[in-house]
């Protein structure tokens, strides 16, 4: 009789360790799209305030940078997806980037509604262990009982 509980306690204990591990990826996953929505923040601003003729950092890689002078702020080159990439007027830049943030939220949302399924369904199976834990004490309590009463 002990066995089994046991058994199926541990089972329980394996599913909510790998509910865990999903919803910590789930989450990682939703800090990572947060951040690319502020890179694209980021890019939005430096479209809106730089002007033709001013002096940026332009990044190279590994942390090193070089200085260039922006030569038609009005000519910005957006990156499409699947390695397409095309030039932009500032105002058009600006309508791509956005749409990118909004689909961003969406994907959020959705993780985020995962994330909640799965927390949800973890409380769910920490309330199954909780009860076997009780029974399975109360079960020993009982044959404790029943042995000081042989005796």
């Amino acid at each position: 009789m002990m066995g089994g509980g046991q058994q199926q306690l541990q089972q329980l204990s394996q599913e909510l360790q790998a509910l865990d591990e999903e919803i910590e990826a789930l989450e990682a996953e939703i800090e990572e799209y947060e951040s690319e929505k502020a890179d694209i923040d980021d890019a939005v601003e430096a479209i809106e305030t730089l002007d033709t003729g001013e002096t940026v950092q332009v990044p190279l890689g590994g942390g090193a940078y070089l200085r260039a002078e922006v030569q038609d702020i009005d000519e910005v080159i957006v990156s499409l997806g699947g390695n397409y990439s095309a030039e932009q007027g500032q105002d058009d830049a600006i309508d791509v980037l956005r749409r990118k943030q909004e689909a961003l939220d969406d994907r959020i949302e959705e993780t985020q509604a995962e994330v909640d399924e799965l927390e949800s369904e973890s409380q769910e199976l920490e309330q199954q262990a909780q009860q076997m834990q009780q029974q399975m004490q109360q079960q020993q309590m009982q044959q404790m009982q029943a042995q000081a009463d042989d005796e």
